[in-house]
């Protein structure tokens, strides 16, 4: 708060400062160089800015997880790009890489995974997808802030990593987002991107040494992050670790006290990788318990608590079965796990009481079937 004053009152609210010393720190914080990150206004941008950037012809095809939030896949479509959904294993519920290899085409750039709920995806067998096939990876990240694969961190392992810092993310800007890239200068044509395909020295150009001169080298968009948002994201990556830690102690709290009823707990992390804890997610299948999923989160809401679907699967939704044909018997997994997938509070601010009450209130929601 006290940065976002400082910022205010030095009447620099747009691209400046702050902005490059928030680059500077997420570099340090992720293990790259400086110059292999961009800080836009969303993730949404990040990932629509890395396609372009990957010189990806229209056209082409992205392969990505139909269980996901509706930006991946219009982040596909505004770079005027083909997705191409590949089903979710159950169990991880991220992509599935049998899946992505039955899925590729002659027509196939890029391979976008979503590290889903903060669990990484299998970035061993993508990878060596992507080399066999020479395709492009763009990871998305935006739940996998803190998520590492065997001791490397997620959004270093394809060519772009595009990460979120929306309010309900780990580390947050109220909008905002960041691109990892492995080449520089891909990251240099995408911060060129960002801010309407005008030449690096428009960022400067209302600094203390004088108006700069710009030139427009191509059609870009207007995608930067604002010093006021970095200002509001400058502190937090110093506590990033300590709220993980909360997390991981609720998220170990919830596995204790529902393991007896009859709903699906999150699968535990694969061993040599780091779980975001970003969501915790369990699955409420009516035959089994007794009520459906709705009738859960109308119940829970009932009792004061807020509830998330994370995520109805893509093909769920009017637009994509209307443009693409998409239905979602196709991807029985993404379908099942959308239809039945509740995440329960979890957040680092959340007291000990506040965790307990979500826990009677799960229990006694579903205490019915609970002791049949």
């Amino acid at each position: 708060m006290a940065e976002v004053e400082a910022c205010l009152r030095s009447g620099w609210l747009g691209t400046g400062p702050r902005v490059a010393q928030f680059e500077r720190d997420f570099a340090v914080w992720r293990g790259v160089k400086a110059g292999q990150v961009a800080a836009l206004n969303s993730c949404t941008a990040a990932l629509h800015v890395s396609m372009v950037a990957a010189g990806i012809e229209p056209g082409g095809e992205v392969i990505t997880t139909p269980l996901t939030f509706c930006a991946t896949v219009n982040a596909i479509l505004h770079a005027g790009l083909a997705p191409v959904l590949a089903d979710v294993d159950p169990l991880t519920q991220n992509i599935d890489p049998d899946a992505i290899e039955a899925a590729i085409t002659p027509r196939t750039r890029a391979i976008l995974p979503v590290h889903f709920a903060g669990r990484p995806c299998a970035m061993d067998r993508i990878m060596a997808i992507a080399d066999k096939h020479d395709l492009v990876v763009i990871e998305d990240c935006a739940h996998a802030v803190e998520t590492e694969f065997h001791g490397q961190n997620a959004g270093t392992f394809g060519d772009f990593g595009c990460f979120s810092f929306y309010v309900t993310k780990n580390v947050v800007t109220g909008e905002g987002g960041m691109i990892v890239g492995r080449r520089e200068a891909d990251i240099a044509r995408a911060r060129m991107l960002a801010l309407h395909g005008m030449s690096q020295d428009a960022w400067h150009r209302f600094g203390d040494q004088g108006y700069k001169h710009y030139q427009v080298v191509e059609c870009g968009f207007k995608y930067n992050m604002m010093d006021l948002q970095a200002a509001i994201g400058l502190h937090q990556l110093a506590r990033v670790e300590e709220n993980w830690r909360r997390r991981q102690a609720l998220w170990w709290r919830y596995d204790e006290a529902f393991c007896d009823l009859p709903i699906t707990l999150p699968a535990a992390a694969e061993a040599d990788t780091r779980h975001g804890h970003h969501l915790y997610t369990v699955m409420v299948d009516e035959s089994r318990c007794g009520i459906g999923r709705d009738g859960f989160l109308e119940a829970m809401n009932a009792a004061g608590i807020g509830t998330g679907v994370h995520y109805l699967s893509v093909p769920e939704h009017p637009y994509y079965r209307q443009r693409f044909g998409w239905q979602p018997e196709r991807w029985p997994h993404a379908m099942r796990i959308g239809r039945e997938t509740v995440s329960l509070p979890l957040s680092p601010a959340m007291s000990d009481a506040d965790a307990e009450r979500v826990i009677a209130t799960v229990r006694h929601i579903l205490r019915p079937t609970a002791h049949r």
